[in-house]
C-alpha cells in the first residue's frame, strides 16, 4: 500500500509539473478534521483546519464555503426549485417544506479564523462568504481554523440519515467544503441537488462514533486495529475504550470527502489484482425494511456476488479507458440511488443482480470521470455523466456476455427522446439552469455518450480508443474543460474538429441525411444524397451487391481537413469532400444498377441520424 502511494504522490507531481510547462495551475487545499457523532439526535461537532495555497495569478480577497446541509431546509432554494420546476424529482417533491426541525439540515458556523485572527463571514442560504483579514497573494497560503456544528437532515437527495432503506448514516457534502477558483473565478454555486466542482487536496479526518457503529469512507483507514469490523489485521484482538471509537481516515490528491455508517453492517473486501483494494458495507441481515424476508435473502445473495464482478469492472477499465489511481474503493449501500463520490461511492441495496452490478459501474466509472478527470460538472455535467454512460454501458456488456452489437444504442434512444421532446437545450447550459430535468438528464447522460459514439465514428474506431485513453493520461487530476477534450480528439486524429463540438455541444441541431435517388446509367449508377437537416456529418455509404458483396463509399467532409482511417476489411472508395453548405450530394457507383441490393447510410449505429426511414434504399424494389 505504501508502494501504491509512493507512486501515486509521483504521478501527482509529473501532472504539477507537465501543468506548469504549459501555464496550466490549480488551486490546493489540505483539510484536517476532527467531528463526534451524537447518533441519537444526529448532531455533530467538528473542527475544521484548512490550508489553502493559492496557485492562481490572481490576489484573492474573499473566499467561500459550501455549507451543502443548509439546503435542507423549508425555503431553501433547493426546495423552492423542487416545487416551481416543470417536472420535479419524484425523491424530492415538496419534502423538504415539510421537515419537522429535528429533520432539517445545517451548519452552524460557531468560530472561523484565518491565520489566528477572526474573520468576518455571512451565511448565504448554502453558500459561507469570508471576507478576508489579508489577501492572499499568488503563490502563497494561508490557513483556515473553523468550530462548527452540523445537523443531518432527514435522507431526501444523496445525504442524509435513516435512508429508505434502513440505513442510519448516508454522509456526503457533509462538511463546510472551500468552494473551486479556476481561470473562470468563483464557483460559489448555490445547492439544489445538482453537480459539483471542487478543489483538489488531502483530507485527514477523525470521525469519533458509537463503537457499534460500522463505518466506511473516503481515503485509507489509518488505524484498523483499533476500529476492527473487519479493518483489524487477521487474528488481532480488538479493545473498545469507552461507549465510542474513532475512524482515522487519510486521502491524498481528491476533491472531497464521504462516508456511511449503520450497526448492522457488514464489510467485506475484495483485491483486483495490479490494482485497488475494494471495500463492500451493506446491511447483512435486512439490505431493505421494506423488503420481505425472501426478498432480503435474494439481495443478501447479490451483495455476496458484487465483489466478483466490480474486480473484473475495474481490470476493464484500467486495460480501456485508464488505470484507477488510487489504492482503495469502496462501495457504501445508503443515499437515494447512486452517487459518486472520491474512492466510493453510496449505492441503495434493494436491486436485482444486474440493477446492483450496473449502478456500481456506473458510480465507478465516475472515479475516472468526476474524481480523477474533474472537470466543472456544473458547466460541464455531460462529460461526467455521458462519458461515464459510456464506458459503463460497455463494460455491462462485457462483464455479462452479451455480445450486443451496439452496446451504446440505450443512450443513442434517450437521445433521440430528447430531441422527439421538443425540449431539448444546449449541453452548454449551466447544469442548475435547464428548464426541466428530463432535458438535463438526456443532455447529461444520454447526449453526452452520443458525442462519444459519434466521434468513434468521426475519426475511426482505433484512433478514437486510443485517444480516450490518452485523455485519461493526460488530465488525470486536473480539471479540464470542453475544449481540451475536443482538442485531444483533434491532435490523436490529426482533423479539424471544432464544427463537431460547435454543432453539438452548444446548439440542438440535428443530424438527418437520406438517400434521395438512385438511377441506373448504362455501366454505372448514380446515388443522390440529402442533408435534411442542419447538422452536417461525413457518412459511410455502404453498397450491398447482389453476389453477397459489401463496398463503402467514404464521403468527408471538407471541415474535417482529413479523412479517417479504414475500419474494416471491406473495400473503401474516398469520395470528394462534401462542403456543408450544399444540401445535395451525388456520386457513382461503377456498376449496373442491376447488380446492387441495397444502398445504405451507416450501418455501424454510431451516427446519431434521427430519422433512419430514409437511410436504406432497396435497389432490388425498383425490378420487382
Amino acid at each position: 500500500m505504501k508502494k501504491l502511494f509512493l507512486i501515486l504522490i509521483a504521478g501527482m507531481l509529473s501532472v504539477a509539473v507537465t501543468a506548469q510547462q504549459h501555464g496550466y495551475w490549480q488551486q490546493h487545499v489540505d483539510y484536517t478534521m476532527e467531528i463526534d457523532v451524537d447518533v441519537e439526535t444526529h448532531r455533530f461537532t467538528g473542527t475544521q483546519k484548512l490550508v489553502y495555497t493559492n496557485n492562481s495569478p490572481d490576489v484573492l480577497d474573499r473566499v467561500y464555503y459550501h455549507l451543502y446541509f443548509n439546503a435542507f431546509q423549508p425555503g431553501s432554494m433547493m426546495d423552492v426549485r423542487s416545487r416551481t420546476i416543470q417536472d420535479p424529482d419524484g425523491r424530492v417533491r415538496d419534502r423538504i417544506l415539510y421537515l419537522e426541525e429535528d429533520d432539517i439540515g445545517f451548519h452552524n458556523i460557531l468560530s472561523l479564523k484565518q491565520d489566528g485572527r477572526d474573520v468576518e463571514f455571512n451565511v448565504e442560504g448554502t453558500i459561507l462568504v469570508v471576507e478576508l483579514n489579508k489577501p492572499i497573494q499568488p503563490g502563497k497560503k494561508t490557513t483556515f481554523e473553523m468550530e462548527f456544528e452540523s445537523q443531518v437532515p432527514e435522507q431526501v437527495r444523496r445525504s442524509g440519515k435513516q435512508n429508505a432503506e434502513g440505513v442510519e448514516f448516508s454522509m456526503s457534502q457533509w462538511y463546510p467544503k472551500l468552494a473551486e477558483y479556476d481561470y473562470r473565478g468563483w464557483h460559489p454555486n448555490p445547492y439544489i441537488g445538482r453537480e459539483f466542482h471542487g478543489v483538489f487536496g488531502e483530507f485527514d479526518v477523525k470521525i469519533t462514533i458509537d463503537k457499534d457503529y460500522v463505518l466506511g469512507a473516503t481515503g485509507i483507514l489509518q488505524n484498523p486495529n483499533e476500529v476492527g469490523h473487519g479493518y483489524q489485521d487477521e487474528g488481532k484482538e480488538v479493545r473498545y475504550r469507552g461507549d465510542k471509537i474513532t475512524y482515522h481516515f487519510k486521502a491524498e490528491n481528491v476533491l472531497d470527502f464521504f462516508w456511511g455508517a449503520d450497526p448492522d453492517f457488514v464489510h467485506t473486501q475484495a483485491q483486483v489484482p495490479n490494482g485497488p483494494k475494494l471495500h463492500f458495507f451493506y446491511q447483512a441481515d435486512q439490505i431493505s425494511v421494506q423488503a420481505s424476508e425472501e426478498e432480503n435473502a435474494q439481495y443478501l445473495q447479490y451483495w455476496e456476488q458484487l465483489p466478483d464482478f466490480l474486480v473484473r469492472a475495474f481490470e476493464y477499465a484500467n486495460e480501456h479507458f485508464g488505470e484507477y489511481p488510487y489504492p482503495q474503493y469502496t462501495t457504501i449501500q445508503g443515499g437515494d440511488g447512486g452517487m459518486e463520490y472520491p474512492m466510493g461511492t453510496l449505492i441503495t441495496g434493494a436491486r436485482s443482480l444486474g440493477s446492483l452490478v450496473g449502478v456500481s459501474v456506473h458510480e465507478m466509472y465516475h472515479s475516472w470521470y468526476q474524481n480523477v478527470i474533474a472537470t466543472n460538472e456544473a458547466l460541464y455535467e455531460w462529460i461526467d455523466e455521458g462519458f461515464t454512460s459510456y464506458a459503463s454501458a460497455e463494460t455491462m456488456d462485457h462483464l455479462f456476455n452479451r455480445g450486443a452489437e451496439f452496446p451504446y444504442s440505450g443512450s443513442y434512444r434517450g437521445y433521440y427522446s430528447l430531441v422527439e421532446s421538443g425540449l431539448e437545450e444546449p449541453m452548454s447550459t449551466h447544469a442548475d439552469h435547464y428548464n426541466t430535468n428530463f432535458a438535463y438528464g438526456r443532455a447529461a447522460y444520454s447526449k453526452g455518450a452520443v458525442y462519444l459514439g459519434q466521434l468513434d465514428y468521426i475519426m475511426g474506431h482505433e484512433t478514437f480508443r486510443r485517444a480516450i485513453k490518452e485523455f485519461h493520461n493526460q488530465w488525470k487530476l486536473k480539471h479540464p474543460t470542453d475544449l481540451d477534450v475536443i482538442r485531444l480528439m483533434e491532435r490523436e486524429s490529426g482533423m479539424v474538429l471544432d464544427w463537431y463540438h460547435e454543432y453539438f455541444v452548444n446548439t440542438t441541431k440535428t443530424i438527418d441525411y437520406g438517400i434521395k435517388a438512385v438511377a441506373g446509367d448504362g455501366a454505372m449508377t448514380n446515388v443522390e444524397l440529402e442533408r435534411v437537416e442542419l447538422m452536417p456529418m461525413p457518412l459511410d455509404v455502404y453498397v450491398e451487391y447482389t453476389d453477397g458483396s459489401t463496398e463503402i463509399f467514404y464521403i468527408p467532409m471538407r471541415l474535417m481537413r482529413g479523412e479517417k482511417p479504414a475500419e474494416n476489411d471491406l473495400k473503401r472508395t474516398i469520395l470528394e469532400d462534401w462542403p456543408w453548405v450544399n444540401p445535395t450530394y451525388t456520386f457513382q457507383i461503377p456498376t449496373d444498377i442491376r447488380s446492387i441490393s441495397n444502398i445504405t447510410i451507416d450501418k455501424s449505429q454510431r451516427l446519431a441520424d434521427i430519422n433512419q426511414d430514409n437511410n436504406m434504399f432497396d435497389v432490388q424494389k425498383m425490378f420487382d
